[in-house]
């Protein structure tokens, strides 16, 4: 039971860490002190060092020798890059989910739409639902490794996904989009399957500007 509780910690204070990221409380290329990090979340070091470790996993901060843990550069170019793989992975998802979808996975992904559309109301649970939607194309594309990178790649860009939905009306149209990805995947339409998908997860032009907007907002909050 203590090692669960430990666990629980670590990954609440990963999310607590992730978000300070985020917002600019933690600057880039700024270490992170495990003793003020206990303190200011009133923990011990240990669940401090486990949560450390789990946003180095995910690329959030680096592990350098001598000096700890240090939050991860990630310029405005970087962040739009990864998101220009990010949609062509999906793209790559769409289309092959599309072609070799299983009725069994055509249920999860339509349990996973219906779930999305139940907490349209709730940005934090819809931001959930949306993650369990793509996951549920990941396995449907029948391609492990491809699933496998495109989960590293969601886990990179988890806090900036969140972030995004909280412009106005972006839950709504992303809820619209998943309707077309669901409808070209089921019916076997790989091409518009792949299209739907890299439109949705792209950000440039205006969503990449209210991106970077809603960052520095963050940081002067």
């Amino acid at each position: 039971m203590e090692h669960a509780s430990t666990t629980n910690t670590s990954h609440r204070l990963r999310q607590e860490i992730e978000d300070a990221i985020v917002a600019g409380q933690f600057l880039p290329g700024e270490r992170l002190d495990e003793v003020q990090l206990a303190t200011r979340f009133s923990v011990s070091r240990t669940p401090i060092r486990e949560a450390l470790h789990q946003l180095a996993m995910a690329g959030m901060v680096e592990i350098r020798p001598r000096r700890g843990a240090i939050v991860a550069m990630l310029t405005p170019q970087r962040l739009y890059e990864m998101f220009e793989v990010m949609s062509e992975l999906e793209s790559i998802c769409g289309r092959l989910a599309a072609r070799r979808i299983s009725e069994t996975e055509v249920c999860a992904l339509q349990e996973a739409h219906r779930a999305c559309e139940a907490v349209r109301g709730d940005l934090d649970a819809y931001y959930q639902a949306n993650e369990v939607f793509h996951q549920a194309i990941y396995a449907a594309s029948g391609n492990q490794f491809l699933a496998e990178q495109c989960l590293a790649l969601q886990k990179r860009l988890r806090p900036y996904r969140r972030l995004q939905l909280r412009v106005r009306n972006r839950v709504q149209t992303s809820f619209s989009e998943h309707e077309s990805i669901l409808g070209a995947i089921v019916s076997g339409d790989s091409e518009a399957a792949g299209a739907a998908l890299s439109a949705h997860v792209r950000v440039q032009g205006e969503r990449f500007s209210d991106l970077v907007a809603s960052l520095a907002q963050l940081g002067a909050a």
